[in-house]
């Protein structure tokens, strides 16, 4: 899936301003190119769940992209969504699981975002 890998470009967020009991955490948004249930599943298992252990969500999508020669391709995706309360320890995470995936299902790219977030 031909998407760029954004995450590393984006300024530094400010922490927001949390109304109680709420606090600040930050909200990494991954989009993947689509493989098999089974071998999803196994991704979340062996790559995700060891480095994210306090839980994540995965939701099925529908992606397009266009690839060098200019055609849209359109695929089942998926979006991974994680919060982290250790920003910006939680790159290197993130920068691990990203690159699982690339070789594990020889991909080129994941979609990668961050923003401030309160969390309750």
């Amino acid at each position: 899936m031909a998407m760029l890998l954004l995450g590393a470009c984006a300024p530094q967020q400010q922490a927001p301003t949390c109304a109680a009991p709420l606090k600040p955490a930050v909200e990494v948004d991954l989009f993947y190119g689509a493989v098999s249930d089974a071998e999803w599943a196994s991704y979340l298992a062996q790559e995700v769940t060891p480095r994210f252990p306090d839980g994540l969500t995965a939701i099925d999508a529908a992606g397009q992209w266009r690839d060098p020669s200019g055609t849209i391709t359109r695929e089942r995706s998926k979006m991974l969504i994680l919060v982290v309360f250790d920003a910006p320890a939680h790159l290197p995470r993130v920068k691990a699981i990203i690159d699982a995936y690339l070789k594990r299902f020889n991909q080129q790219s994941v979609l990668h975002t961050e923003r401030a977030v309160c969390v309750g």
